[in-house]
């Protein structure tokens, strides 16, 4: 059974701003050529509710890099597990995150992305962290700004656990 923790930001607050965040990029894409990549496997809950709130066509596709494995920090060497499935080539890419910590991961995929000669290339996130950056990285949609904790649910994990819970929580020290 899951520990019920306690949350730091609620079901309704992480909906509320995933509508708001689908309002401005419906706007900001209108007549645009979106295709929305995923980061797997953390940001699935917040890609399927995200482009749901965004009213535009749209193409999706997904990739996996991992520099977490099972620790609570980046291992500082992010590495490419899965590459995208089609061409995103004069596509405008909105590359859609669960928490964007130290920046590493974000800006390995950005490299990544813009040798696929995309029209236009923006990330959105559910979580920053600004007190933990060690790249400096544009987020051109933040959901949330948050503190140097170690967090869970809505898609993140400790060692693969705590993904499935409908909102994010403080991993307490004892749990790790």
């Amino acid at each position: 059974m899951l520990p019920e923790l306690q949350p730091l930001i609620t079901v309704e607050r992480i909906q509320q701003k995933v509508n708001e965040l689908g309002d401005q990029i419906s706007n900001d894409y209108k007549n645009k050529n979106l295709l929305c990549v995923a980061i797997l496997k953390g940001a699935i809950p917040f890609f399927a509710d995200l482009i749901q709130a965004i009213q535009l066509p749209l193409e999706t596709d997904f990739i996996c890099v991992s520099s977490y494995g099972n620790d609570t920090k980046s291992s500082g060497v992010a590495k490419m597990v899965l590459d995208l499935g089609h061409s995103a080539e004069a596509k405008d890419i909105l590359l859609i995150e669960d928490i964007v910590d130290t920046g590493l991961t974000i800006n390995y995929v950005l490299e990544n992305l813009k040798t696929k000669k995309p029209a236009s290339l923006k990330v959105v996130t559910l979580l920053l962290k600004p007190g933990s950056l060690k790249n400096d990285v544009t987020v051109d949609y933040v959901g949330f700004e948050i503190g140097n904790d170690f967090v869970v649910g809505y898609g993140l994990d400790y060692a693969e656990k705590y993904r499935n819970l409908p909102y994010v929580a403080i991993l307490p020290k004892e749990l790790i």
